[in-house]
């Protein structure tokens, strides 16, 4: 089973990384894009048949450790 977690930060959180990326952007004539955030991706290949087990299992790991849910959000999909 894969677990695909997608981390970014929460709304009205300043995302300096993506204004850094849209500034870069409208340098390159890329004007059009008005907002810019940048999140990370985490890719968990687990040892578990049990989708609604597997879920828990890695919301206590986003609890934990994978976010910071102070000023991160994050979402889940499970692939069998």
């Amino acid at each position: 089973m894969k677990a695909i977690v997608n981390v970014f930060l929460k709304a009205g959180v300043l995302d300096s990384q993506g204004k850094a990326v849209q500034h870069a952007l409208s340098s390159l004539h890329f004007s059009h894009v008005n907002d810019v955030r940048v999140g990370k991706q985490i890719i968990l290949k687990l040892d578990e048949t049990d989708v609604i087990k597997a879920k828990e299992d890695v919301i206590k790991m986003c609890e934990e450790l994978l976010a910071n849910t102070v000023i991160e959000d994050y979402e889940i999909e499970i692939i069998s």
